[in-house]
């Protein structure tokens, strides 16, 4: 079976998926989507067409390991995708994902103004990677 890492947003959400084996990220993109339960639905769809068995959503912290309202919203949006999915996710800790995420792209060669679509499904990918990193 497959895990799913969940970087959620307001509006644009990054995902990715481990391959079967659950050692490497074997898809990343990011889904737009503002609404909640909209999002939480794709997802739970995406679940089941995918065989993922473990959800890993990022936890937004910070950085003095404290939670604000990102994380606040976070929890809420778990409860949803548990309620739609039938997988609790694993709640996982995120701070500077987004960051390292950036300095990827920026590293590869991609402008500033592109970042924006992509660095969501990258920090999806690094949050995926922490955790493959804990199985083994």
């Amino acid at each position: 079976m497959r895990v799913m890492a969940i970087d959620y947003g307001d509006a644009r959400t990054g995902v990715a998926v481990s391959d079967a084996l659950r050692s490497l990220c074997g898809a990343a993109f990011t889904v737009e989507e503002w609404n909640p339960e909209r999002l939480a639905a794709r997802l739970a769809a995406e679940v089941r067409e995918r065989g993922v068995d473990t959800l890993v959503l990022g936890l937004p912290k910070n950085m003095d390991g404290s939670e604000g309202p990102r994380a606040e919203k976070a929890r809420a949006f778990a409860a949803l995708l548990e309620q739609e999915s039938g997988i609790a996710p694993v709640l996982w800790d995120e701070r500077r994902s987004t960051v390292e995420a950036h300095a990827i792209l920026h590293a590869n060669g991609k402008r500033m103004k592109r970042h924006k679509a992509q660095v969501d499904a990258v920090a999806a990918g690094l949050i995926l990677e922490g955790y493959l990193g804990t199985l083994s």
